[in-house]
């Protein structure tokens, strides 16, 4: 069975033949493994036989990119979302925001009109999404080249984006859209809209230049640790209708809408089902999401992807990761509905030889 027939028969709520596998490491994680016997001729993804590709559209402003101060272990950059960042040179975590280009209605004119559909915006990106914005571009052919190879390996290919609150904070600044979000509502929920139809222009170009998905996948951390970062009512008011535009868009030609939000996103949950989206991803254990809760409470209307602690990882003892992964799978897969992921992203403490045995295991359970 091809990837891209296995995923979409899970998120049909079908079984196929296994759980379907995929996952994000860091890119610091993947130079460790380099290092430790993860061969060089082959990319992470091949290597474990990942399944899904995402195709990801810049739906930045796409401002130059600038080093304005490089310090022995930092970086301090303005990005192409016109942010001032300070950052690991490696860029392994996420960046501390200095500056951000919004602060009033006519800077949000003003970038609006750099907000413009081109080639430029398409590249591919096996890492983790919300680093997409500091990674080198692609060219349009390299990028075309990429999608023809994992389209032909039957590959399970999303077109991918930042949206909604996880997009339009980079232009405000989290405080500064919160306040928005309370303060202005109305253009608070402009913004997201406008996004939200920039992105579906954007896929129209790229399907009328001859590329084809199978899924969409959209990013929008709305969570943290402890809970949502705005109220149930302020989704439903300001960010629902966007969400719901784009769903019903891509429902109407057939596709799956997958949902990224880092954090507990529980209380959104009803509404993110409302939206229309298809699956939400990934599950984080520390934040208090559990995949198993919510199989039970949602399972016949969404599908999950994640789920599992990627603390036990860097574990030399595998008996947790083990009864991690054998207890969640038991319960996440039945019926379909469940995709393979870690918890957010796989952190550069795990060895090389500890993720081979963690994808030993995912194989030795996920089969049906």
């Amino acid at each position: 069975m091809l990837s891209k027939e296995r995923i979409e028969l899970v998120l049909k709520h079908q079984e196929p033949d296994k759980v379907p596998i995929h996952d994000t490491p860091w890119e610091s994680t993947v130079r460790r493994w380099y290092g430790e016997g993860l061969p060089k001729s082959i990319s992470v993804g091949d290597f474990f036989e990942y399944e899904m590709i995402m195709i990801n559209a810049d739906v930045s402003p796409q401002y130059s990119s600038k080093i304005i101060e490089e310090e022995k272990e930092f970086i301090i950059e303005r990005n192409n979302l016109g942010q001032t960042v300070k950052n690991f040179k490696d860029r392994s975590t996420t960046p501390l925001v200095i500056n951000s280009p919004i602060k009033d209605k006519r800077d949000w004119a003003s970038l609006k009109e750099r907000l413009t559909v081109n080639k430029s915006r398409l590249f591919t990106c096996p890492m983790e999404a919300d680093r997409a914005f500091s990674k080198k571009i692609l060219s349009w052919d390299t990028t075309i080249n990429n999608y023809r190879k994992n389209n032909e390996k039957g590959k399970f290919i999303c077109f991918s984006a930042n949206t909604g609150f996880g997009m339009i904070q980079h232009y405000l600044g989290m405080e500064g859209l919160l306040l928005t979000m309370v303060n202005d509502p109305s253009w608070a929920k402009e913004m997201f809209i406008f996004h939200s139809r920039f992105f579906i222009k954007m896929f129209e170009f790229f399907i009328e230049n001859g590329l084809k998905f199978n899924g969409i996948f959209l990013s929008n951390d709305m969570g943290y640790k402890n809970g949502l970062l705005f109220s149930p009512r302020c989704y439903r008011e300001l960010i629902f209708p966007g969400d719901k535009l784009m769903c019903d868009y891509f429902h109407s030609i057939g596709l799956p809408v997958l949902l990224h939000s880092d954090g507990n996103i529980s209380e959104l949950i009803p509404d993110i089902i409302n939206a229309g989206f298809d699956c939400i991803h990934p599950l984080e254990v520390k934040s208090g999401m559990d995949v198993r809760k919510l199989k039970k409470e949602y399972g016949d209307k969404l599908s999950f992807m994640g789920g599992i602690d990627v603390r036990f990882m860097s574990d030399f003892n595998t008996d947790r990761i083990e009864e991690e992964i054998k207890n969640k799978f038991a319960i996440a897969k039945k019926d379909g509905g469940y995709i393979y992921h870690s918890d957010h992203s796989v952190p550069n403490n795990v060895s090389f030889p500890q993720y081979e045995k963690v994808i030993e295991l995912v194989k030795k359970y996920s089969l049906y």
